[in-house]
């Protein structure tokens, strides 16, 4: 709690996102919060962003811009690929990248492998929005761990998305070559794959390593870029691999309901800037 001008006493949420530099968000108060097997689970009510889902002590995601990620996250992949039918979806239990992949209606199944069902939980009880679409009949939830998911599915996946947390605790498998090895034989042989590849800002050797590892399985691999005001750094990345489609040159005119894709940003967001560039293509 701090004071403001006028001595009037707020409550706040502080997020150190690195270590000199902290998120603050002014809140209302703690909706829900739990100890689960693999992590701290918490929602928030904040004034300006909404609820917010908090594992760890970070935000995973909010009302207020929870819509970006999961359309760019969802709709790139998808419009590069010109028939996605079957869908895995790794991590993201907050169910956003699913209500997202759920708009194409080529789509017959969207499989949910997420490792801890008490998010899943957690955000159909406190994120309706969120989570709206993780009842629908095309969305398969699978509770498991989504690296042995990849590595027991092969050849049955037009895209998978890893939707990660940090990578720490739980998610920490899910940034390794060995998961990435697992994704391209459960992939097709057009298959594309994306992971959330964290700040240009504070993850700058993630994303290199990241990047340098899915080149050596993928024949096409390609960064882009959007921003997130409350994820570390704002501005944040997201890799694809590709084993046939370049997501800048096949790029479908969907008749999509969004907030924030459309197919000019979606060329746009892999015109890199240059330290992003010298990042992934040193």
């Amino acid at each position: 709690m701090i004071f403001t001008g006028g001595m009037e006493l707020h409550l706040w949420f502080i997020e150190e996102q690195a270590p000199g530099m902290a998120l603050a968000l002014r809140t209302v108060g703690t909706v829900y919060r739990e100890k689960t097997v693999y992590q701290d689970l918490a929602v928030i009510e904040t004034v300006d962003a909404g609820k917010a889902l908090v594992l760890d002590g970070c935000i995973m995601t909010s009302d207020m811009d929870e819509f970006i990620y999961h359309e760019m996250i969802a709709h790139v992949p998808a419009c590069s690929h010109p028939f996605p039918e079957k869908v895995l979806v790794v991590g993201g239990g907050d169910g956003g990248s699913i209500r997202e992949i759920l708009k194409h209606k080529s789509v017959k199944q969207a499989v949910l492998s997420e490792i801890d069902e008490r998010v899943i939980d957690a955000a159909k009880k406190y994120l309706p929005s969120t989570s709206c679409k993780l009842d629908d009949p095309r969305c398969c939830i699978m509770i498991g761990d989504g690296f042995l998911h990849v590595n027991n599915h092969p050849g049955e996946y037009d895209i998978i998305l890893c939707d990660s947390t940090d990578p720490v605790g739980p998610g920490v498998v899910l940034f390794s070559e060995e998961f990435y090895r697992g994704v391209y034989d459960s992939l097709n042989d057009d298959g594309i794959f994306v992971a959330q590849t964290e700040s240009p800002f504070y993850y700058k050797d993630l994303l290199s390593r990241v990047s340098r590892v899915l080149k050596k399985i993928f024949p096409i691999v390609r960064t882009y870029v959007t921003v997130m005001p409350t994820y570390p750094g704002a501005l944040w990345t997201f890799t694809l691999a590709s084993k046939k489609y370049d997501p800048v040159k096949n790029v479908r005119q969907v008749d999509l309901e969004t907030k924030f894709y459309t197919t000019e940003l979606h060329k746009a967001s892999f015109v890199l800037p240059k330290m992003v560039k010298d990042i992934v293509d040193p």
